[in-house]
């Protein structure tokens, strides 16, 4: 009877199976981590971050090769129509926010600009939604492309007119920065009234 005790082992021996049902819990033997916080053991966090940082990228690069572009060929010529009179190609210089709003206040939204991605990048660090990276790689995207115009661009640093180009018919005139921002504030709406948060969780009010 000793001799098989000492064989099974006892709850107390380390290495038996007692031990081995508080690692199951979430013990600091579970994975080597000492008792961290799981969150912090979550997988996928870095392919997420990935795919923010991509599409940011991807939104960018496509804007300012848009702009460069449209300074080269389109502006100071008259506006090139792509459907009819429903839609143009009419370079312009917007002082103000998307879609010409606020000219007055051109470095108000460009320290507005700044302080969007700043939070952006925060938000990344405990970022585990594969749809919010997207959302906020879209917004990061557009927020650097108009960004990079309000410093490089006349009349002087931080106060430089964004180019803008696409005129839909009775509708302000604007780029794909503008669009790139639109549509992740429209997917960060709809991600909120699903319930999901950047860091994957679902809740239910």
């Amino acid at each position: 009877m000793a001799e098989a005790e000492r064989i099974i082992g006892t709850p107390d021996t380390p290495g038996d199976d007692g031990e081995r049902t508080t690692a199951a819990d979430g013990g600091p033997d579970a994975s080597g981590t000492g008792g961290q916080d799981p969150a912090r053991r979550r997988p996928g966090r870095g392919r997420r971050i990935a795919v923010l940082f991509a599409v940011a990228a991807f939104a960018y690069a496509v804007d300012l090769v848009s702009k460069l572009l449209v300074v080269a060929k389109l502006e100071h010529h008259a506006p090139i129509r792509v459907v009819g009179d429903w839609l143009e190609l009419h370079a312009i210089r917007n002082p103000g926010a998307a879609f010409g709003f606020g000219a007055a206040f051109t470095i108000i939204f460009t320290l507005i600009a700044a302080a969007v991605i700043l939070v952006i990048i925060r938000l990344a660090r405990k970022l585990y939604s594969f749809p919010w990276a997207i959302a906020l790689g879209l917004l990061l995207g557009g927020a650097l492309g108009n960004l990079t115009d309000r410093i490089f661009r006349a009349p002087g640093i931080f106060e430089g007119e964004v180019v803008d180009f696409i005129a839909p018919r009775g509708f302000a005139v604007f780029n794909l920065a503008d669009s790139a921002i639109v549509c992740g504030g429209i997917l960060i709406v709809l991600l909120s009234f699903r319930g999901l948060d950047p860091d994957g969780t679902v809740h239910r009010d």
